[in-house]
């Protein structure tokens, strides 16, 4: 058994396509099959369903995937590791993959501009993801480190560092009625025209169960899963939306766009960093939390 043979079997499981797996490892597909047979002979299991195209994995072969994923994922991190220990300026490089969940998009880019001043070699990819796929991408490897949620899901097994208190506020165009407003219910806001997330995100559940405490349930106008495209929906459609009262300071000022505090209930919740809890942890791993230990967001106060 070796490193190459589980890289070609992460890539099969990843494209879910012999011809295409081949394609990302920069082999031919006979290469690839026949590698991933020798794994199967030296397991004495089948890893692979059989037949004129890929059908998926054996239930021996999903056991094998997840031992794939934690053994290329520390061979990454020990070669990270030594990389570190040669470089005599301490910076990283590599590449770190983030799921964030959409309503802390906006902070992920100040994370990542931390991140990037101390190891500008370091190369970023950020996912916009639910909560629960966060979750299920960290357990298999498929990403680094999750931006989300710290009080909503569980979250065991897993390190965290909170960041800041989400709170909300609603956002309505320069010419609504309630844009004079200091503050506006969350029994008023029900009553308006609304554009939310899907009902898949956290943050959606969050703000159903805070219309559910003023004992009042909206339907939506319109749903989309980007925190983009709601307040194009402001903008364009004169919609109103709930978003998470940091957004308009890191987006920038929208000309007719405003944002009123939303009270009664008050509600918040913690966002941070996790990731997979393990000893050694990966180097850029251990970076991604010291750049969020200091970055701040603007006009929220910090959980600690």
């Amino acid at each position: 058994m070796d490193i190459r043979q589980l890289q070609y079997l992460v890539a099969l499981a990843r494209e879910k396509h012999f011809t295409r797996a081949a394609q990302a490892c920069h082999v031919t597909q006979p290469t690839l099959s026949g590698r991933i047979r020798q794994l199967e002979q030296e397991l004495g299991v089948p890893i692979v369903e059989r037949g004129q195209r890929f059908h998926g994995l054996t239930r021996e072969g999903e056991r094998v995937l997840k031992w794939a994923h934690v053994i290329l994922d520390s061979c990454t991190s020990m070669q990270q590791e030594i990389e570190t220990l040669r470089n005599t300026s301490g910076a990283l490089s590599g590449r770190l993959s983030i799921g964030v969940i959409p309503s802390a998009l906006p902070m992920a880019g100040l994370i990542g501009r931390a991140l990037r001043d101390h190891h500008p070699e370091v190369e970023l990819t950020v996912l916009s993801q639910s909560s629960i796929e966060i979750l299920r991408n960290l357990e298999d490897f498929s990403i680094d480190v999750g931006l989300t949620y710290l009080d909503n899901e569980p979250i065991e097994g897993m390190r965290s560092e909170a960041i800041y208190m989400e709170r909300y506020c609603l956002l309505v165009r320069a010419d609504h009625p309630l844009v004079k407003a200091s503050s506006v219910s969350w029994a008023d806001a029900a009553k308006e025209p609304l554009c939310l997330l899907t009902p898949d995100m956290q943050n959606r559940r969050i703000i159903d169960r805070a219309f559910r405490a003023a004992n009042c349930t909206p339907v939506p106008r319109l749903e989309t899963n980007s925190v983009i495209n709601l307040c194009a929906n402001v903008h364009l459609m004169g919609l109103v939306s709930v978003i998470p009262e940091y957004f308009l300071e890191i987006m920038g000022p929208i000309s007719d766009v405003r944002a009123v505090p939303l009270t009664d209930p008050l509600v918040e919740h913690s966002v941070g960093l996790v990731a997979v809890d393990r000893d050694p942890v990966s180097p850029l791993v251990l970076a991604a939390f010291d750049s969020a230990r200091i970055t701040e967001p603007p006009a929220i106060s910090r959980r600690h």
